[in-house]
């Protein structure tokens, strides 16, 4: 990084913030309704003077936060569901609130030089992730973190909505997405007779089955369905290997296959598919995407399982208004 240029470019972007108000004498904090406001969030607190209209999102479930609570992304770091594009599973939004959103490093190496080129008037992410850089993002522009993402990402949604001003959006959205679920899973169990819903994934380690502290499994939580035994429990996922194959068994099983460099996840998968414990269950899979189920954890993402599963039980799609 050229720290001389990164210099620079703090010193702008104070400037900018030191000469935010008018003529007047009127503080351009009183544009938006609720700004100034404070931000309270896993690294203490945060002022956010107007309401942000600029938000670099530098995980990717916030990146789909922003985007439900109406809101510009202008950048985003490079991750599985994210290389050099936003996601489809977006849709409009990716045109509507992405349009000017350009990828600012890795997640795992923000560049916080691209990122004050941006001039953002917003920064969120999680602590678990950026810690370490909190300072340096926050001389940029004003940074929220959460503690963690993943099994978090309805209380992110709503932490990202106070920063935004968007509360009774946030409320709005995920109401709307948990009456959708609520009516997908009874009709599914009314159809199906209360089936159990197992969900695998293949990645470049053990193969593991996701519980209920998983994004799929908060969604079929939410959805009122049931789990086999070996993920009805409160915890993230179960490693298995291929001796453990029964414990994927379920009325339905559906499976998705982590898309790594070096093709180990579909080596698992074929290994599994070949192993005689698994026949039995091969007519119960669907094979599903990755990306929705086990990446895309946010509003978004959830929407789509549900459809997937609504898909699947041939009952009627979900219809979601907010």
């Amino acid at each position: 990084m050229r720290l001389p240029r990164l210099t620079a470019l703090l010193a702008a972007a104070l400037a900018l913030t030191a000469c935010g108000s008018s003529d007047a004498g009127t503080p351009a904090a009183s544009s938006g309704t609720g700004f100034p406001r404070t931000v309270e969030h896993a690294m203490g607190t945060t002022e956010i003077k107007a309401k942000p209209k600029r938000v670099v999102a530098l995980d990717a479930s916030f990146v789909d936060a922003t985007m439900i609570l109406d809101t510009p992304v202008v950048g985003y770091t490079d991750y599985r569901s994210i290389n050099g594009k936003l996601p489809d599973y977006l849709g409009d939004d990716r045109t509507k609130f992405g349009s000017e959103a350009q990828a600012v490093g890795t997640l795992a190496e923000p560049n916080l030089e691209k990122i004050a080129e941006l001039q953002p008037d917003l920064i969120i992410t999680a602590k678990v992730r950026h810690e370490k850089l909190y300072d340096q993002l926050s001389a940029i522009a004003p940074t929220v973190m959460s503690e963690t993402t993943g099994p978090t990402w309805k209380d992110n949604i709503r932490l990202e909505a106070k920063a935004l001003g968007e509360e009774d959006r946030a409320e709005k959205e995920i109401s709307a997405y948990e009456q959708a679920a609520r009516t997908v899973g009874d009709a599914i169990n009314a159809k199906a007779h209360n089936p159990t819903i197992s969900v695998v994934r293949f990645v470049d380690g053990p193969t593991r089955l996701y519980q209920n502290a998983s994004f799929s499994g908060i969604v079929l939580k939410d959805a009122g369905l049931k789990r086999p035994k070996s993920q009805d429990v409160n915890g993230f996922a179960l490693e298995i290997s291929p001796e453990r194959i029964k414990d994927a068994d379920a009325d339905a099983i559906f499976v998705t296959e982590y898309a790594d460099e070096k093709g180990l996840s579909a080596k698992t998968a074929a290994q599994f598919k070949t192993n005689p414990l698994w026949k039995p269950l091969a007519p119960k899979v669907h094979e599903v995407p990755d990306l929705t189920w086990m990446t895309a954890v946010g509003l978004q993402g959830a929407r789509v399982i549900l459809t997937d599963l609504a898909k699947t039980f041939a009952v009627p799609a979900p219809v979601i208004t907010d």
